[in-house]
């Protein structure tokens, strides 16, 4: 039987932040739906998502920690998988909250800078009523923070 190769992986066998967020993004459009609607608890569900996810690429190779200390703050994720390292903050969108993507942009800009890294995810999960079907609305686009770090912003 072919041994399967990941997706995220390089072929020196080193994590590929490009590829793993493509497949994050399929595997949330395939399969978010249907795992939020089955969990009774609606505001931690796409955290457990996304960690199930993670936890699947790691696979004993590495590590996700949850609530990393940097500084006087708490970072929600870094995924460490060899010599390699992902910084992510999550946050929802909540009804009549503003849009989160500024506040996060400025809180990763200070855990990367503590990390001694360039890039991370900031992971918007909207949860107002009303709005598009989960796959129509889950989008990438790149972005800086106010320190000139470039951030993934996935919006799911």
């Amino acid at each position: 039987m072919p041994v399967i190769a990941p997706t995220w992986l390089r072929r020196d066998g080193r994590l590929d932040p490009e590829r793993l967020l493509e497949a994050f993004v399929a595997f949330w459009r395939q399969h978010a739906e249907a795992l939020l609607a089955s969990t009774p608890y609606a505001e931690i569900a796409p955290h457990l998502v996304l960690m199930a996810f993670l936890h699947r690429v790691v696979n004993g190779r590495g590590r996700v920690e949850r609530e990393v200390a940097i500084g006087s703050g708490r970072m929600d994720l870094l995924v460490e998988y060899g010599q390699d390292r992902l910084a992510m903050e999550l946050k929802v969108w909540r009804p009549g909250d503003p849009d989160p993507k500024r506040e996060g942009l400025a809180q990763l800009d200070g855990y990367l800078e503590g990390l001694g890294l360039d890039r991370g995810w900031l992971l918007i999960f909207d949860r107002r009523p009303g709005i598009a079907r989960l796959r129509d609305r889950t989008t990438t686009e790149v972005a800086l923070t106010p320190g000139g770090r470039e951030v993934t912003v996935i919006r799911a």
